[in-house]
């Protein structure tokens, strides 16, 4: 069966908005990747400042060898384009979570809907 990694973020209210335009601006990027099955962003309703990335993958070294390759890049981010005002140009966007956790799970049932 298929393992999932939850990465488990708190993000401040000021950044949220900053933090969802990031997954934005890189949405498609995991989606051909060898092994991955699902994702999902996630957030709060109410009562809570975190956010949690749901991801679904064929095994583990699936995950991994995104992780070593094209998730790593993606998990730096890109440097910002000129820079910011008064920055080194090519400095990194300060990052819009101030926590991270990463949960991984087996998937030991699952369940959809019926077809009629």
């Amino acid at each position: 069966m298929s393992i999932v990694k939850i990465n488990v973020l708190t993000v401040p209210e000021e950044q949220r908005e900053t933090l969802e335009k990031r997954f934005a601006n890189r949405a498609g990027t995991v989606d051909g990747s060898d092994g991955f099955e699902w994702f999902e962003l996630l957030r709060p309703v109410e009562g809570t400042d975190t956010y949690l990335v749901y991801t679904r993958w064929r095994a583990e070294e699936d995950f991994q060898n995104w992780m070593s390759g094209m998730g790593q890049a993606a998990h730096r981010g890109a440097p910002k384009e000129g820079g910011a005002p008064g920055s080194p140009q090519g400095e990194r966007p300060k990052p819009a979570a101030t926590d991270a956790t990463l949960w991984t799970f087996e998937v030991v049932q699952q369940a959809g809907p019926k077809e009629a």
